[in-house]
């Protein structure tokens, strides 16, 4: 099954397959789950189309294992991600990566955006920062909360940083999607200056995740479209650092009968790996549905 999809991916995408290849460069996709729950029809959406690029470009698949949010990592939920990639037939290529080791890595960029004044110490509070006069905007446009930008100029008096934040432009952030096209986001109105550490002293998934895919050598990223939001941010800090900036696919999310999004945190069940086959079938489906073609295999 999953050869018959590798082809027919392949000739679904046979342009940019090939200009790629004659390009001459070494195809590099990753995976990178949070170990918060088991794989789910949503994420194996995104796993799939992942492979599936990666596989029809005759690429490395990486595997990274997002567990840099420490108190969100249930334990063994790592494990059995990985146990269902292979029962599943999703395998990858070379060592797993795990964030949590990766710490002086995140450090030493977090240094170089220092060096180059490009970072500041935040005091505020997630409940000032909803509070406050940009946040009424933001709800009365559908966007979500946007940094007003209250410690830009130093931490107010009598007050202990909390955060760390990267200054952003007053400037659009574009790129190109390539199932989505066009896309550009305005960072200074509609995301505010965006944390990089954490007030917890965590690292933050923005920073973690562009240094992680640049130390990978990472040249496409496949994932669903709840990340896209993210994406201008990424490319930015890939800008910042000196990085190449890979180039990006979102698939549509899963949905459940109500509209909502398949995820872990709304419960989710868990890919079983007796129903493989039809779970691969759906998730092929969806793929298919996404880019507006049949979903027959020959």
């Amino acid at each position: 099954m999953l050869s018959e999809m590798v082809a027919a991916w392949k000739a679904r995408h046979a342009p940019r397959v090939a200009a790629w290849r004659a390009g001459g460069r070494r195809y590099v996709g990753r995976f990178a789950p949070s170990p918060t729950g088991p794989l789910h029809a949503g994420s194996l959406v995104a796993a799939l189309a992942s492979w599936l690029d990666a596989r029809a470009h005759d690429g490395v698949w990486r595997l990274r294992i997002e567990d840099v949010d420490l108190p969100r990592t249930v334990p063994g939920a790592a494990a059995a991600i990985m146990e269902t990639l292979a029962a599943y037939g999703l395998d990858w290529d070379g060592e797993v990566v795990w964030q949590s080791a990766r710490g002086a890595a995140y450090q030493a960029a977090f240094d170089r955006l220092a060096a180059a004044g490009r970072v500041f110490p935040c005091a505020c509070t997630r409940r000032e920062i909803a509070d406050s006069v940009t946040q009424v905007r933001a709800h009365a446009f559908g966007r979500e909360l946007v940094y007003p930008g209250t410690c830009r100029g130093g931490v107010p008096a009598g007050r202990a940083p909390r955060a760390w934040r990267v200054r952003v432009p007053d400037a659009t952030i574009a790129f190109d999607d390539l199932l989505l096209g066009p896309q550009a986001q305005h960072l200074g109105r509609e995301v505010g200056d965006f944390v990089l550490r954490r007030a917890d002293g965590l690292w933050a998934y923005q920073l973690a995740v562009v240094v992680d895919d640049a130390a990978a050598g990472v040249t496409h990223v496949v994932r669903g479209a709840d990340l896209l939001d993210s994406t201008a941010r990424q490319v930015f800090l890939c800008r910042l650092l000196d990085y190449p900036v890979p180039q990006y696919l979102h698939v549509p999310v899963v949905t459940s009968a109500s509209g909502e999004k398949l995820s872990k945190q709304t419960g989710a069940p868990g890919l079983e790996a007796r129903a493989r086959a039809a779970a691969l079938a759906a998730a092929w489906r969806h793929l298919c549905g996404a880019a507006g073609a049949p979903a027959v295999l020959h």
